[in-house]
């Protein structure tokens, strides 16, 4: 025992090299070892023919003529091994070497040609008549068979059973799906079920074993003639799937090896037949080397596959594309080994053109799908549909950054089809044709990447694109059932190259980040200057009402604009594109109301920039230049107010209303100016950051990219329209800002007006004293209509007492708004705790007054 262990020691060490510094895994390998040793695994041992055939020869050189013997015994061995059909060979060779070992009588051997060694022996007994008053059998003389006495006294009683040369006939053409002459079938219209009908008469008769034999093997002519007519009706009828075409194919090709084996069986028929007319029978002369039950042996394999063939068919009926092959493949979970193999060769026929689609699919972008079996489908309205690039793409100079801003190009993106329209519905993903082998990961991998490259072809008209499609070929290879691994590492490989292809066409050819880059500069007013000269110059002009505007004045106006900023530096591909223009303006609105900044896309950038997201970022635009606006017009009014400082000295009796107005003045300022950072430093200058973090690390498809630059702009407008995620009140607060501006700008109306009155207060009493020092002026002319003091005053603590009001109820708000960003601008805005003390000071009143 110790050298058993020592040597188990060494072999473990020797194998298993981990278990050398692992003392805990080499006691578990010993011990295992062990066990194995002491079970009983290994007693069993393989069916080893040649062994058995050795065995078998030596005792045939111990018989009366040994050469003969064994060369026969070889001469039968070798057909037996050529026989395909036949699955237990060794087995068998084990019963015959039983039955050859067992003490028999001197019986003559044989002469059919069908496996001789497998027919039952032959005796020569003389013929027996029957007699009308045969008694029972008397007892058997020793050594003659119960089974000859017994047909011998059926013989004698005249219910002898019909001979099995008859019943093998007739089963076979029950395996053809055809009546014989003692078996018939018989098939009912309202079902698909068959019934034998078995033909017995007064001379012979048919035993019960048999006929239900006979029934057991009938089942597979049953399925033949189901499968057969399957495979004829489709032949005949227009519009069958290509799937469903490629499995009749299958199983025309099964039916035919199928007919090769009847006629194998035919023919051993024949030839017991013939021997039989030459008088080399006995007996039994009527019993063949076939009959029944090893009929039903031949035919126990192709029960089975006539079971899955007729599953299969049944299923095609109601199932097509992609959903048959999931139905074929399905069985391929069984714990049956033969089920599993002949599912796998039937799917790796049956789904070739699937493959032949999807190849064509995931290396072309061509979807070639005749019959609707495909797990892309194309809509029917946009199959043709392609657009053309704009006539913006052409180079020109700054000079001509307006000329393709008219009315024609307007009419001519009528004509052509969104780009983002054409990426999201041209194909559709149907997940009840995907195959199940495949999955639904790799499917929208598949999905995306025939997207990517017939929008390359088609949407971009990429030049290089000969180039790609050469490069994804190579990493293909052939696509087929049997390879899942390498149609995994080809759908990865396809993807890749498709993806990253389709992002540097985006960002190389046609500029993307450039335009991104203008909107952000441009739209959402990232270019100080030059927003900054735009409201300079069209301040004037948008104080009119909006009916006096015209466009050409606009756009000459935001022409200068560029051209005395840093904007004048940008491509003039970007600058080409902006224009300004007018809502739809009603009656008594200014150029304020109604202005607004646009940005021209084409094809393929609005697959990014859809007229969605274009609508978004003007109303960022509208927002931010309103808030620019009210920046700009307390910025004036403070020089205005602090300018004005000295001249007012001397009017001590408005000292406190001025202090007032600049105490107001000063809040307002601190609060919009606030609100402008936020929205520029703390919300579009982050969004934008981890946009370009994305370009710069690019993952995923076309998708990512639409999915990225959407989440970059609805962050923006959440944040900076300060929109809530409550059901109702989304615009809520934004309702509350927008109102706060408005009173900013009335209060700032107020104020000019004070500021007038003072400056005519202070021209009357110049006069007055002038008048009493004897000096003669002209008299300044008192314009009727303008407000009194007191109008003015009121005017100016009203809008005071209701932007207080409003900056309260919006910092209030803002610090148990849902965003985290929000709730810091309400930190932001009152730092010091300035509107919370407010709040409590109006509580306390209240509650003081109650």
């Amino acid at each position: 025992m110790t050298d058993i262990l020592s040597s188990l020691d060494a072999l473990v060490l020797t194998l298993v090299p981990q278990a050398r510094t692992n003392q805990k895994l080499r006691d578990e390998l010993l011990v295992h070892c062990k066990e194995i040793l002491t079970s009983h695994i290994g007693q069993t041992h393989e069916n080893d023919i040649g062994h058995l055939a050795t065995l078998i020869k030596k005792r045939l050189l111990q018989s009366t003529s040994p050469s003969s013997a064994s060369l026969r015994f070889t001469n039968l061995l070798s057909r037996l091994l050529d026989q395909p059909v036949l699955t237990r060979k060794h087995e068998a060779l084990v019963f015959l070497d039983a039955l050859a070992s067992s003490p028999r009588p001197n019986l003559r051997a044989p002469t059919s040609d069908f496996l001789a060694s497998l027919q039952p022996p032959r005796t020569t007994v003389p013929p027996f008549s029957p007699t009308p008053d045969s008694q029972p059998p008397p007892r058997s003389p020793k050594g003659k068979p119960k089974a000859e006495l017994l047909r011998e006294y059926r013989m004698r009683t005249g219910h002898s059973h019909l001979s099995e040369n008859f019943l093998i006939k007739d089963t076979l053409y029950l395996l053809q799906g055809i009546s014989g002459k003692y078996i018939r079938l018989s098939t009912s219209d309202q079902d698909d079920q068959s019934k034998l009908i078995f033909a017995d008469d007064i001379r012979c008769v048919i035993p019960t074993p048999v006929k239900s034999l006979i029934h057991r093997l009938a089942e597979v002519g049953h399925l033949y003639s189901r499968i057969d007519a399957f495979v004829n009706d489709r032949k005949g009828r227009s519009g069958v799937g290509m799937i469903e075409q490629s499995l009749c194919h299958h199983l025309q090709a099964q039916l035919t090896e199928y007919y090769r084996l009847i006629a194998v069986l035919e023919s051993q028929i024949s030839t017991a037949t013939t021997c039989s007319a030459d008088g080399h029978t006995g007996l039994r002369g009527e019993e063949t080397g076939l009959t029944l039950k090893r009929l039903d042996v031949w035919i126990t394999e192709w029960r089975l596959r006539m079971r899955m063939m007729s599953v299969c068919v049944e299923g095609a009926r109601e199932a097509h594309g992609g959903a048959l092959v999931n139905l074929i493949h399905s069985y391929t979970d069984n714990g049956d080994p033969f089920i599993r193999k002949f599912t796998h060769q039937l799917l790796e026929e049956v789904s070739q053109p699937f493959f032949s689609t999807l190849h064509k699919w995931l290396f072309s972008g061509e979807l070639y799908d005749p019959c609707n079996e495909f797990f892309v489908a194309i809509n029917s309205e946009l199959a043709h549909v392609q657009y053309l690039l704009h006539p913006s793409s052409l180079a020109g100079g700054v000079d001509g950054m307006f000329s393709a801003l008219g009315g024609e190009t307007d009419d001519m993106s009528i004509e052509r089809e969104g780009g983002l329209r054409l990426w999201e519905a041209k194909y559709r993903f149907r997940v009840d044709m995907l195959p199940l082998f495949v999955g639904e990961a790799f499917g929208k991998k598949i999905f995306s990447t025939g997207k990517s490259l017939n929008f390359i072809r088609y949407s971009c008209h990429d030049s290089d694109w000969v180039a790609t499609r050469e490069k994804m070929s190579n990493t293909g290879g052939t696509l087929k059932y049997s390879d899942i691994v390498g149609l995994e590492r080809s759908i990865d490989s396809a993807y890749s190259t498709a993806s990253k292809r389709l992002f540097e066409i985006f960002i190389e050819k046609f500029k993307l980040l450039d335009h991104l880059r203008a909107l952000k500069h441009y739209l959402l007013l990232g270019h100080g200057d030059f927003a900054e000269q735009l409201m300079e110059t069209l301040g004037p002009n948008l104080t009119r009402p909006a009916n006096t505007l015209y466009r050409h004045n606009l756009t000459a106006t935001l022409e200068t604009a560029i051209r005395t900023s840093n904007a004048q530096n940008d491509p003039p591909d970007v600058l080409r594109r902006l224009d300004a223009r007018m809502l739809e303006y009603s009656h008594g609105e200014i150029g304020w109301d109604v202005f607004t900044l646009e940005y021209k896309v084409d094809a393929p950038i609005d697959t990014i920039l859809d007229p969605d997201s274009m609508v978004k970022y003007l109303k960022l635009f509208r927002h931010l230049w309103r808030m620019k606006r009210v920046e700009s017009a307390l910025s004036q009014g403070w020089m205005q107010v602090a300018g004005a400082s000295r001249t007012f000295l001397k009017l001590h009796d408005f000292d406190y209303d001025w202090h007032q107005i600049r105490i107001v003045m000063a809040e307002m300022i601190h609060f919009v100016r606030q609100m402008l950072a936020y929205c520029h430093i703390e919300v579009i200058e982050c969004s934008w950051k981890s946009l370009m973090e994305f370009f710069q690390e690019p993952e995923g498809d076309l998708d990512a990219m639409i999915e990225t630059h959407r989440s970059y702009l609805d962050r923006m407008v959440r944040k900076v329209l300060l929109l809530s995620s409550k059901s109702g009140k989304e615009e809520a607060l934004l309702s509350q800002v927008q109102e706060l501006f408005s009173t900013i700008l009335q209060f700032r109306d107020a104020m000019d007006s004070f500021y007038h009155y003072c400056l005519s207060e202070t021209a009357r009493r110049d006069q007055t004293k002038d008048a009493e020092r004897g000096i003669y002026t002209i008299p300044t002319q008192q314009r009727s209509g303008l407000p009194t003091l007191s109008q003015i005053r009121n005017l100016v603590k009203e809008y005071s007492a209701t932007f207080s009001d409003l900056a309260l109820s919006i910092v209030h708000t803002l610090q148990s708004h849902p965003d985290l960003d929000c709730r810091f601008l309400g930190i932001r805005l009152s730092f010091s705790d300035f509107y919370r003390s407010k709040k409590d000071q109006q509580l306390l009143q209240q509650h003081k007054q109650t």
